[in-house]
This record gives structure tokens, sequence and C-alpha cells, in this order.
């Protein structure tokens, strides 16, 4: 093969390919645009605003990000992430001893187990103290669901914005290896104009027989 038809052929090549890298460099920018454009009208549209520093508790203050965060406006999906576990999480812990939704789903049931048991025996004091039981963990089992689908809603959020993130991220490294294999091409292109037609690649040297009883 003729030297200046190889480099044709790989200058062509990594042009080609610097051409795909750069186009997926911009199919990832534009998701990655997309995410971020969408996590924050999302998020803008909770009305979600930080307490402000001089608000905060001791035990908030003990978080970097709801310091960091005080007073502003949730539009982003890292302050999505320390709302939903600084914030929220941290008072969901407050309340039924940081019971879960789940869990407390299993103390009413044993309540209303007793309330049965309190009414069959006829005991009026056990049953109006088992039914203020109920009526507590009925509200603190509501405002637990309520509590955990926010920060649910918020970290699922977060979770989004990372994907646009690592979107950008990849883009990035698909427009330097673009410029990368762009230079590399050009620099094959011009070897290829600069090289005679007639000059071979690989060409084995010819080798030189020495007489025979030399």
């Amino acid at each position: 093969m003729k030297r200046k038809t190889l480099d044709l052929i790989v200058g062509v090549g990594l042009v080609v390919l610097a051409g795909l890298l750069l186009v997926a460099g911009i199919v990832l920018t534009s998701n990655a645009n997309f995410a971020n454009d969408y996590v924050k009208s999302q998020l803008g549209q909770q009305q979600i605003t930080f307490k402000t520093a001089d608000t905060l508790t001791a035990e908030e203050r003990q978080s970097a990000c709801l310091v960091r965060y005080a007073g502003q406006q949730l539009n982003s999906g890292k302050q999505a992430e320390c709302y939903a576990n600084e914030f929220i999480g941290l008072h969901l812990k407050s309340i039924a001893g940081g019971k879960t939704y789940a869990q407390l789903g299993d103390v009413q049931t044993e309540l209303k187990a007793k309330l049965a048991d309190a009414q069959k025996a006829g005991d009026t004091a056990a049953v109006a103290t088992v039914q203020q039981q109920i009526t507590d963990t009925n509200t603190a089992r509501e405002t637990v669901f309520k509590g955990e689908t926010l920060r649910g809603l918020l970290l699922t959020s977060y979770g989004f914005s990372e994907f646009g993130a690592k979107a950008a991220q990849a883009a990035l490294v698909a427009y330097l290896a673009a410029g990368l294999l762009l230079l590399l091409g050009a620099a094959g292109l011009v070897h290829a104009a600069r090289t005679p037609r007639s000059q071979g690649f690989a060409v084995p040297e010819a080798t030189v027989k020495e007489p025979v009883g030399a």
C-alpha cells in the first residue's frame, strides 16, 4: 500500500470519528441542559425556601448544607438532596420515635387489637386511652406519609439532576476526544499531501547477496 493512501485513509477516518464524537457531545449537552432546566423548573414551582440562618435550630445548624443554603429558594438537585435528607429527614426522626409510614401501620393494627380487647372487657378508661393513642398514631402516620412523599420526590429530582451532570461530564470528554482526533486527522491529511505518490508503506529493503566464496 502506498504511504499517501494510508495517510488519507487514517486522516479521513479520524476526522469522521471526530465528527461523530462532536455530534455525541452535542446530544449529551442537550440532554444535560434539558435535565437541569427541567429540575429547576419543577422545583421552582414548589416554592420551597430554606429556613434563614437566624431561625435554624441548634440541631439544624449541624448540617453544613442547611447553613450554606439558608434563606435560598430550592431550585437545584443538590439543594433538593439537602432539604430531603438534612431537613425533612431530620424532622421525620422526631415523629413517633422515628418510625416509618409502614411501621406506624403495624402500630395501628396493634392498637386496634388492644381497643377491641378493652371494649370486650368493658374497661372504659382503657378504651379512652387506646382511642387517644390511635388518634395520635393516625395523625403521626399522616404527617410521616406527607414527609416521606415529599422527601422521595425531592430525591427523585436530585437523581435526575445527577444524570444531567453525568451527561455534561460525558459531553466534555467527547468534545476533548473530538478535538484530539481532529488534530490527528488533520496532521495525517497534511502528511498525505506532502508524501510523494510513489512512496510505499513498510516496503521491505532489498537484500544484497554476497558473492559465493567471498
